[in-house]
């Protein structure tokens, strides 16, 4: 169960930050901006970015887990990265980072995250667990079960919709009975900025039809995980 949620005791659970971490004055910027506009529970940047094909920006590296950890201080919100393998979870428990988050593409390989798993047992630390970029349950639920069986146990469940090809509307599509099928099991947060798309499509009935009630236009919902910027404008409507 996470202590994640429970901690925070509000809803929405807010994780935001700058969805690459680039260089120091941009991470500080945009935490001195969220700051101003949000109140955010966890602060996210990127340091590893995985990307589709070779020559793309993939991340500052290790450099930008002190911006990030110094970051997170300076406003007294902790702090989670993504890691995609052993080494990126032994860099970032060096550095103090609060709270791991596996990525879409590393939930599809259970390799990888047995590899992580190995990595953190004997710690406390929280993980999030992004759903596999295929609609497969099994492998999401094989992703817990790998870091339970490391003595991980404050797990927490990301939806962020599943890979379809050139979908004429969303950029994830959301099958939500494999999420709500988690619930029972682990909390599960929702990041909707990655299924739906675009900030035109956050009124759709998609983004709400799995919540008792439709929110008001404007509202935050669930959780939101994006570049800082989007954040606060968000937070500021």
């Amino acid at each position: 169960m996470s202590s994640l949620i429970q901690k925070s005791g509000k809803r929405p659970y807010l994780i935001a930050g700058p969805c690459s971490a680039e260089t120091e004055e941009q991470v500080m910027e945009t935490v001195m901006q969220l700051q101003q506009y949000c109140s955010i529970d966890l602060l996210r940047a990127g340091i590893w970015k995985p990307r589709t094909r070779p020559d793309s920006f993939e991340g500052i590296g290790e450099i930008g887990l002190e911006w990030l950890v110094n970051a997170g201080k300076m406003i007294n919100v902790p702090t989670t990265t993504e890691v995609a393998n052993a080494r990126h979870a032994e860099l970032a428990l060096k550095a103090g980072v609060d709270t791991l988050w596996i990525g879409a593409r590393t939930t599809v390989n259970p390799f990888a995250v047995q590899e992580i798993a190995d990595v953190l047992e004997g710690t406390k630390i929280p993980v999030l667990v992004k759903n596999p970029v295929n609609p497969d349950l099994e492998l999401w639920i094989g992703a817990f079960e790998r870091l339970e069986k490391a003595g991980i146990t404050d797990l927490t469940a990301i939806h962020r919709g599943f890979s379809v090809y050139k979908h004429p509307k969303y950029r994830n599509v959301p099958s939500w009975e494999l999420p709500l099928a988690l619930r029972d099991r682990l909390p599960v947060l929702e990041n909707n900025r990655r299924t739906i798309g675009a900030r035109s499509n956050l009124d759709d009935p998609v983004c709400w039809r799995h919540r008792k009630k439709r929110p008001a236009k404007g509202d935050l919902l669930c959780n939101l995980m994006a570049a800082g910027q989007h954040v606060v404008e968000r937070c500021a409507t």
